[in-house]
C-alpha cells in the first residue's frame, strides 16, 4: 500500500520538530527523568527494605511459632519415649502376676467394663480366648500410675495407648471398649500401629502418624507412635494421641503479626489444623463428621478436599511447601491477595504456615509510593503545558515559511505535467530560491532528452519487427474481447488469406479438421487464464487446398483484472513443414530397419531349426560308435570319436544360444518371476560343472551365506545365466587356476558372483563383452564360442528386472556377477565372517600385489575408480578402506572428504597408500604408506586396525 504523500507546510513543521522541538524536549525529559529516576530509585530502595522488612518479620514470625510448635511435639516424643521403655520393661518380667478382672463377651472379648481410675483394656475376639495373654494384661495394669502422670504433665496428650501384636488394645484414660470397637477388631491393620513397625520404621524411633478419626471416639487426631521389641520380635506399639482441637487450642494462642492466622500442614501436604478465621478463605468445614461405626472397622483420614496440591488456588503452595522448607509467596485466597510464610516442624516435618492480608502488611509501604507517584505526575502536567505554548508559536513560524515556498514548486510541477502530456518542451519559470531555479533548468533539459529517447524508441521498434518477419512467417496478435487475429509477415500472401486481419473463426477455418479440437482447447486454456504461454503444432491450408505445418507459440500480454482471463495474446507463426516430413521419413526408415531385423532374426531361427535335424544325427551316430569302441582295442578311433563327440556338443550349444538370442531378438519374452532361493541355486549350479572343473585341473571356491537368500526371478533363466558365467570362468581361466562364487549386497541388491583368475580383460573392451558375436579377439583361439553367451546373460538379467556387470583388468583375473532385487531384505545377512577391506587403487600391479599381500587378514575388493569406491563406501561401509590418492574421475582426498561427511562413514579406518607429495597432516586417516610399498608394513599396519575393531583373524 502507497504512502500518502505530505504536504510542504506539514514537512517543513516537521522538520522543526525534528531539528529544534524534539532535541529540546529530550532534554527537558532527560532532566526531569533523572530527576524522578533518582527519586525513584531512592523511593523504591526505600519501600523495598520495607517489604523486605516487613516478609521477614513475618517469615521470623513463622520460624518462631514454628518453634514453639515442636517444642511441644518433641515433648510429646519424649512421652512416647519414656512410655515405650517403661512397657518394655513391664513385659520383659518374668514372674507371675495376679491376673486382672476382666468381663468376657459371646464374640470372645475380654474388656474392663468399669472405670477403676486406670486404663481401658480392650482383647480382640480376633485372637482366641485360649491364646490371649492374661499376664500381659496384668503386667501392662501396672503402667497405671505412668499414664496417668503423662496425660497430666501435657495438656495436649488427649490419651495413651499400647496395642500389642496379638490385637490387645491397653489405653487411658479408660472409656467402654466393648461399646466402641468392634468385636473382632484386627488392631495391626491400623495406622497407628503398622507405620511403627519394622518394614516402616526400621530405626525403632518414634514416628507421627497422618491425621485420623480415632477409633475410640476422641475425634481427629494424630499418633507419635513407638515399637516395643522383645529381641527381634515386635510385642507391640505403644502411641500417645495428640487431638486436632489440641492441636487447634496451641494455634489459636499463636502471635501471627498483621491480625493473620497460623495453618498446620502435614508431610503429604494435607491441612492438619485449621482455625475458624481459616476455614472461610480456605473453603473448609474442620468439623467433618462422620460415623464412628465406620472409624473403627477401617482407617478413615482426613479428605482429599484438605489436600493443598488437590486445590486448584492452593496447587502453587503445596509445590512450594515441596520443594522448600521455608520460604514467603503470595496467594489468592477468597478472593483476596495473602502472604504466606512458611517453616518446617523439625520433629514430624509438618509445615507451619502464617496467612496475613497482603495489603495490610504493605498498608504503609503503599501510602508512601503513592505520595511519590503524585509528585511527579504534577512535575509532568507543567512540562506538557509550557511545551503546547512552544509548540503553537513554532507551528505559525513553520506556516509562513511553508508560503514562500508553494509558489516555485506549483510552477515547476505543472512544467512536469506538460511533459506528461507529451509537450516535451514547457516554458521554463523562474524562482529565487537558487535550488528551486536549478530544479526548472533540469525539468527542462528532462524533456529535451526524452524527445531524443523516444524517436530512438520507434526506430529499435521498427528494426525488431523486421528482424522478426525474417526469422518467422508471421507475428501474430489476437485480441479476445473483439475476437480478431492481426497478422504482420509473410503468411497472409504465402497462403492466400483474404485480409491481415481475420475473425477467429475465419482463421480456423484453415487448420486441417483432426488438428482444430487441439488448437481450439490451448487457446481456450489461455483465455481462461490457466497458463500464460502457448504452443501448437497444426496443419494450415493455402489457397490452393494443399496443407502445410504450422508451429504457433505466444503468451499472454493483458489481463482481465477482475476476471484473470486474458484479454490480449501476442506470438509467432513458423513453417516446420519440412522438419514434419522429415520425421515422416525417419519413422518409415525406422520400419524398414525393424521389418528386416525381424527378417534377420527369422533366418538365423530357421537355419538353427534345419541344422539341428543332420547334428543330431550326428551326436547319436557317434555317442553309439564310441559305444561300441573299446579305447584298449583300438585307441585312436576312440579319440576321433571323442573329437567328434566333443565338437557336436559344442554345435549344439553354440545353435541352442544363437536360437535362444533370435528368439530375444524376434520377440521379448515375458518371464513368469517367482520366489527363487539363490544359495541352493548357486551350489546346484556348481555340481552340474564340477566334472568340467575337475577335467580343467582347477579349484571351486564357496563364499556363501548359510541363510537363505531369495530374489524374484525365473529359475530356469536365472540357472542358464550361472551356467554360461561358470562355463566361462573354465574356458577363459589359467592353467591350475581357481573359481569362486559368492554373494555380496550392493545398493539394496543382492550380487551373485562369479570369479576367476585368469588372464582378464583391457577396460577398454568390457563396453563390446555383451554384444551379440563378439569374442574380443579370441576368435582364433582353440577356446570353442560364438560369443553369443554374455548378451543372452544380459538380455535374461533385464527380463529379470536385474542386471549383470563386469570387473577386470589384465592380469588380474575377471569378477562377472547378476544383480537381482531381494524380496525380503531383512532376511539378508548383515555380518561377514571375515572382515572385508576395500582397496581404491587404479594401477592393476598394485590391485594385485595389495590382494595377494592382504588374502589371509580378510576379505579384499579392489575399486578402480574413486566415484565407484564412494557410492560402494557409502552403500556398504567395509571393515577397513585402503586409499590411493590418486584416483580417476574422483581423486582421494575430495573422495575421503566426503565419507568423512557421512555419519555412516565418518569413523571408518582409513589407511593411504600413495606416492603423492600431500603433507600427512592434513589427511584424516589412520595411517599412512608410501610407496614402493613395504608389505610387511602394510600387514602389521592392517592387522593393527583389525584388531582395534575386534576383527583381526586368529
Amino acid at each position: 500500500m502507497s504512502k500518502t504523500p505530505t504536504g510542504i507546510r506539514q514537512w517543513i513543521w516537521r522538520a522543526f520538530v525534528q531539528t529544534a522541538l524534539i532535541p529540546l524536549v529530550l532534554v527537558e525529559v532527560v532532566l526531569v527523568a533523572t530527576y524522578l529516576l533518582s527519586n525513584s530509585a531512592i523511593r523504591d530502595a526505600q519501600i523495598e527494605h520495607l517489604r523486605e522488612t516487613a516478609l521477614a518479620e513475618l517469615q521470623a514470625a513463622a520460624a518462631l511459632e514454628t518453634r514453639i510448635i515442636d517444642e511441644q511435639l518433641q515433648q510429646v516424643a519424649r512421652s512416647t519415649r519414656l512410655l515405650r521403655n517403661f512397657t518394655a520393661r513391664a513385659l520383659a518380667e518374668d514372674e507371675p502376676v495376679a491376673p486382672r478382672a476382666l468381663s468376657f463377651t459371646e464374640d470372645g472379648v475380654r474388656y474392663s467394663p468399669e472405670n477403676d481410675g486406670g486404663a481401658a483394656s480392650f482383647y480382640s475376639g480376633a485372637t482366641p480366648p485360649e491364646h490371649q495373654d492374661l499376664q500381659k494384661v496384668a503386667r501392662l495394669h501396672r503402667l497405671n500410675p505412668l499414664l496417668m502422670e503423662l496425660q497430666a504433665g501435657n495438656p495436649l496428650i488427649a490419651s495413651l495407648y499400647f496395642n500389642s501384636w496379638d490385637s490387645y488394645n491397653h489405653i487411658y484414660p479408660w472409656f467402654d471398649t466393648a461399646q466402641q470397637y468392634p468385636p473382632d477388631m484386627n488392631i495391626p491393620d491400623y495406622n497407628f500401629y503398622y507405620l511403627a513397625n519394622a518394614w516402616h520404621n526400621p530405626a525403632r524411633k518414634v514416628v507421627w502418624t497422618d491425621v485420623y478419626l480415632d477409633p475410640a471416639g476422641h475425634g481427629w487426631m494424630m499418633s507419635a507412635i513407638a515399637p516395643v521389641y522383645r529381641g527381634d520380635f515386635l510385642e507391640g506399639v505403644v502411641g500417645v494421641d495428640v487431638t486436632v482441637g489440641g492441636i487447634l487450642e496451641q494455634i489459636g494462642t499463636l502471635r501471627v503479626p498483621w491480625n493473620g492466622y497460623a495453618v498446620l500442614v502435614s508431610r503429604d501436604l494435607s491441612i492438619m489444623a485449621l482455625p475458624e478465621a481459616g476455614e472461610r478463605e480456605f473453603g473448609l468445614d474442620e468439623l467433618t463428621k462422620h460415623s464412628y461405626d465406620e472409624a473403627v472397622r477401617r482407617e478413615i483420614f482426613k479428605p482429599e478436599d484438605f489436600r493443598l496440591d488437590r486445590r486448584g488456588q492452593t496447587r502453587k503452595l503445596a509445590q512450594a511447601l515441596a520443594a522448600q522448607n521455608e520460604g514467603v509467596m503470595r496467594l489468592e485466597l477468597g478472593g483476596e491477595q495473602r502472604l504466606v510464610a512458611w517453616t518446617t516442624v523439625r520433629q514430624t516435618g509438618w509445615h507451619l504456615l502464617a496467612v496475613v492480608d497482603e495489603a495490610e502488611v504493605f498498608s504503609q509501604t503503599n501510602a508512601l509510593a503513592n505520595r511519590f507517584q503524585h509528585i511527579g505526575y504534577l512535575m509532568i502536567a507543567g512540562l506538557v503545558l509550557f511545551y503546547l505554548a512552544f509548540f503553537a508559536y513554532m507551528w505559525l513560524r513553520a506556516r509562513r515559511l511553508s508560503e514562500s515556498l508553494l509558489t516555485p514548486i506549483f510552477q515547476i510541477s505543472t512544467m512536469m505535467g506538460q511533459i506528461g502530456l507529451g509537450r516535451l518542451r514547457p516554458q521554463r519559470v523562474a524562482s529565487d530560491i537558487r535550488e528551486l531555479d536549478d530544479l526548472a533548468q533540469h525539468t527542462q533539459a528532462i524533456g529535451a532528452q526524452l524527445e531524443h529517447s523516444e524517436s530512438q524508441r520507434t526506430q529499435a521498434q521498427e528494426r525488431l519487427e523486421l528482424v522478426l518477419e525474417s526469422a518467422t512467417d508471421s507475428l501474430w496478435e489476437f485480441d479476445t474481447r473483439s475476437d480478431t487475429l492481426q497478422l504482420r509477415g509473410r503468411l497472409p500472401a504465402r497462403f492466400g488469406l483474404p485480409a491481415a486481419q481475420l475473425s477467429e473463426s475465419q482463421f480456423l477455418q484453415r487448420v486441417h479438421p483432426q488438428d482444430l479440437a487441439h488448437v481450439k482447447a490451448e487457446v481456450e486454456r489461455m483465455h481462461r487464464g490457466h497458463t500464460l504461454h502457448y504452443e501448437s503444432e497444426f496443419r494450415f491450408a493455402d489457397a490452393l487446398g494443399d496443407y502445410h505445418w504450422l508451429l504457433s507459440r505466444g503468451r499472454v500480454l493483458e489481463r482481465d483484472p477482475q476476471t484473470g482471463q486474458a484479454t490480449l495474446i501476442a506470438g509467432t507463426h513458423v513453417d516446420i513443414d519440412a522438419i514434419k516430413r522429415g520425421e515422416e521419413n525417419l519413422r518409415l526408415a525406422t520400419q524398414q530397419a525393424q521389418a528386416a531385423n525381424q527378417a534377420k532374426t527369422h533366418l538365423i531361427s530357421s537355419i538353427s531349426h534345419e541344422l539341428r535335424t543332420p547334428l543330431n544325427a550326428i551326436l547319436g551316430f557317434a555317442q553309439l560308435m564310441r559305444m561300441d569302441c573299446s579305447p584298449d582295442a583300438d585307441p585312436e578311433a576312440a579319440d576321433y570319436l571323442d573329437e567328434i563327440l566333443l565338437a557336436s556338443r559344442h554345435l549344439n550349444q553354440l545353435l541352442g544360444d544363437i536360437l535362444d538370442w533370435s528368439s530375444l531378438q524376434a520377440e521379448r519374452p515375458r518371464l513368469a518371476l517367482e520366489r527363487v532361493e539363490v544359495t541352493a541355486l548357486m551350489r546346484e549350479c556348481a555340481e552340474l560343472v564340477a566334472l568340467d572343473v575337475q577335467r580343467h585341473g582347477l579349484r571351486l571356491d564357496f563364499d556363501v551365506p548359510s541363510a537363505p537368500i531369495d530374489v524374484r526371478a525365473e529359475p530356469r533363466r536365472l540357472r542358464q545365466v550361472l551356467l554360461n558365467l561358470l562355463s566361462n570362468a573354465i574356458k577363459y581361466n589359467s592353467p591350475a587356476g581357481a573359481i569362486r562364487l559368492s554373494i555380496e549386497m550392493v545398493a539394496g541388491q543382492v550380487r551373485l558372483q562369479v570369479e576367476d583368475t585368469g588372464m582378464g580383460i583391457d577396460e577398454t573392451l568390457q563396453a563390446r563383452m555383451f554384444e551379440p558375436f563378439q569374442r574380443l579377439g579370441r576368435e582364433s583361439s582353440n577356446i570353442q564360442g560364438a560369443g553369443i553367451g554374455l548378451s543372452l546373460c544380459l538380455e535374461y538379467a533385464k527380463l529379470m528386472g536385474g542386471s549383470i556387470g563386469v570387473k577386470s583388468a589384465p592380469g588380474a583375473g575377471s569378477r562377472f556377477w547378476i544383480a537381482l532385487s531381494p524380496l525380503d531384505p531383512k532376511r539378508l545377512p548383515l555380518t561377514r565372517e571375515r572382515p572385508r577391506i576395500v582397496y581404491a587403487e587404479d594401477d592393476p600391479a598394485s590391485q594385485l600385489l595389495v590382494r595377494k599381500a592382504l588374502a589371509e587378514l580378510g576379505e579384499v575388493v579392489v575399486i578402480g575408480n574413486g566415484r565407484q569406491a564412494l557410492e560402494q563406501v557409502l552403500d556398504d561401509p567395509p571393515e577397513l578402506l585402503l586409499l590411493d590418492l590418486n584416483l580417476p574421475e574422483l581423486d582421494g582426498e575430495r573422495l575421503l572428504h566426503l565419507l568423512r561427511q557421512s555419519p555412516e562413514t565418518r569413523r571408518l579406518p582409513v589407511i593411504v597408500l600413495s606416492a603423492a607429495s600431500v603433507r600427512k597432516d592434513e589427511i584424516d586417516c589412520q595411517g599412512w604408506l608410501s610407496k614402493p610399498l613395504d608389505l610387511e608394513a602394510l600387514r602389521r599396519r592392517v592387522r593393527d586396525c583389525l584388531q582395534a575393531l575386534d576383527l583381526s583373524p586368529n
